[in-house]
């Protein structure tokens, strides 16, 4: 019951709407009634959301104000380009399908110079992903273009991280500051905002990265590769996948347009 509760929080709804479907079947003896009328109002929860749950991909009157636009309706993926294959809608939110070809990428299809990107996303364990910006379509978004990172910090098989790939990092560039992700499986919102060579990211109301990318590459980059797409002026935006199943929605832009 406690799990059911915790998926309709997060907006899990058709998960949550098979175990409900369940625990109403195989519950009502009497040492199970407590249960079952417990299940039973989670139906009604189910079948009539709360109007003051979360209400995803929905622009807030500010950011309506300020102009920005949804990315994602939480419906199809109509304006993005890539694998579609390796990205489903699922419940109102972009979920990576690492069994075609761990995911691969999904991109914008318009393209975006300056440019304050918002979104939420949701890890499972030892999760993997990326967000690219100013990249081409084709070549690895982290050279060509730019690869902010998205990762489980906590996971073990990471516990031997280069500052440079921690969560949020400008990859092999800039370096993010770590603590802020919540506790995996809870939804955190994330800000990207990129102004000429000044990128700046918000996790969770807290700046983990606030650089310029021409200086910290001026004398080589921090991992000690080529990293072209630092000099992109303009480029897609979107999801890398890495073989790991992660969530996303709030997928909102506001263009800066060119310099």
């Amino acid at each position: 019951l406690l799990y059911v509760r915790r998926l309709l929080e997060a907006g899990e709804r058709k998960t949550a709407g098979k175990m409900i479907r369940t625990l109403v079947k195989k519950t009502g003896k009497h040492r199970e009634a407590a249960v079952h009328l417990a299940a039973l109002r989670f139906r009604k929860q189910w079948q009539h959301p709360d109007s003051s749950a979360h209400k995803s991909n929905e622009l807030t009157s500010q950011e309506k104000k300020d102009g920005f636009k949804l990315l994602f309706d939480g419906r199809d993926l109509d304006g993005w380009v890539g694998n579609k294959k390796g990205y489903l809608v699922e419940d109102g939110n972009i979920v990576v399908n690492p069994a075609h070809g761990s995911g691969g990428n999904l991109y914008t299809a318009g393209q975006y110079a300056n440019f304050i990107f918002r979104f939420q996303f949701q890890l499972t364990p030892g999760a993997n992903n990326g967000i690219g910006i100013r990249a081409p379509l084709q070549g690895d978004a982290a050279y060509v273009g730019m690869e902010i990172q998205v990762l489980d910090n906590t996971a073990a098989v990471y516990k031997n991280l280069h500052n440079y790939q921690y969560h949020g990092s400008v990859y092999g560039v800039i370096p993010a500051k770590h603590g802020y992700l919540k506790p995996v499986g809870q939804w955190n919102e994330e800000e990207i905002r990129a102004v000429g060579p000044e990128i700046q990211v918000t996790l969770n109301g807290h700046v983990i990265v606030k650089g310029n990318i021409d200086k910290a590459s001026e004398n080589g980059t921090a991992d000690h590769k080529q990293h072209p797409g630092l000099k992109n002026k303009t480029g897609h935006i979107g999801f890398l996948g890495h073989g790991s199943v992660v969530h996303f929605r709030d997928v909102r832009i506001r263009d800066l347009g060119a310099e």
